[in-house]
């Protein structure tokens, strides 16, 4: 199996569609944020200093995560695939991904880009949490998403928390972002010709569909 990355805006349904890809394909799912608050715990130099930073509220620099994810992906579960969500963010660090790529000699793999309308989107805040135990997500406005007994995840029980941030107003701005870092990185893999658009403006099942039909190309 091609390693994956993942790239969509806010409320395109990328959690959601990563945990249905490392059900599928048993694959492992690799968030930078995860990898950041692994660290975070730890009682190391480089643990503590992560732990200072975010506990700050001050920047995380590259170095550090691009640090993080290539220790992760020479990690043996990852020789066959594995799914790379939220990183990268952009060009640069795109650049600086291909760099480690090339000394562990792994390829890119494939691109997957959650395309979705921005307004249907929008529609989506409402209904949104997620487990902070797990990371599985939810969303109360979909009868695909919505967890089995209420507020609580399906997986491990634990009750469902919803986003500071996901209201109207906020989601201007993160959309915004994401238009502004995000496209020219889509734009330096299309050159690649590894990038393959995907329609997450539909039901959970028919984009996963989609997705499963690029995997077996």
């Amino acid at each position: 199996m091609k390693n994956i990355i993942l790239i969509a805006a806010p409320l395109a349904g990328k959690g959601t569609e990563s945990a249905r890809i490392k059900e599928e394909y048993n694959m492992p799912h690799i968030s930078t944020g995860d990898l950041l608050r692994q660290a975070a715990a730890r009682n190391d130099e480089e643990g503590k200093k992560i732990n200072e930073l975010m506990t700050s509220g001050q920047f995380v620099s590259d170095e550090i995560v691009l640090n993080l994810l290539k220790n992760r992906i020479m990690q043996p579960d990852c020789n066959d695939g594995y799914i790379l969500d939220g990183f990268p963010r952009n060009v640069e660090q795109a650049i600086e991904y291909d760099k480690i790529l090339k000394e562990l000699n792994k390829e890119t793999g494939i691109v997957i880009v959650l395309d979705i309308d921005k307004e249907i989107a929008k529609s989506r805040i409402s209904g949104r949490c997620s487990c902070p135990n797990c990371g599985k997500v939810y969303n109360t406005n979909n009868p695909e998403l919505t967890p089995v007994k209420e507020n609580l995840c399906d997986d491990c029980n634990t009750e469902l928390i919803r986003r500071s941030d996901d209201n109207p107003d906020t989601y201007e701005e993160r959309y915004n972002a994401y238009i502004q870092k995000t496209e020219p990185l889509i734009d330096y893999y299309e050159k690649k010709g590894i990038v393959r658009h995907v329609n997450s403006g539909i039901s959970s099942d028919e984009t996963h569909n989609q997705v499963v039909k690029i995997l077996g190309e």
